[in-house]
């Protein structure tokens, strides 16, 4: 079993139980409605900015690969002349 998918199952197990535990609260059904809801938005929040964090990296890393591929050109062209 991979790692993503040990991290997703794990994810998903902590939803599931935040889920049941504000289903099951004493709380007025309105309310507990509300306080998932909330949760649901913050959550998506966070996932959204992790993968912001996730696309910048991979952003700044193809920008080096890119780089590292013109400088062994520019090295390759200097030693072929």
């Amino acid at each position: 079993m991979s790692k993503r998918n040990i991290v997703i199952g794990a994810l998903a197990g902590i939803a599931a139980g935040a889920i049941l535990g504000l289903l099951l609260a004493p709380d007025k059904g309105a309310k507990t409605r509300k306080l998932i809801i909330k949760k649901g938005g913050d959550s998506i929040d966070d996932l959204m900015d992790r993968f912001n964090e996730i696309l910048i990296t991979a952003n700044k890393k193809l920008e080096n690969a890119v780089d590292a591929s013109d400088n062994i050109r520019r090295i390759k062209n200097k030693i072929s002349l």
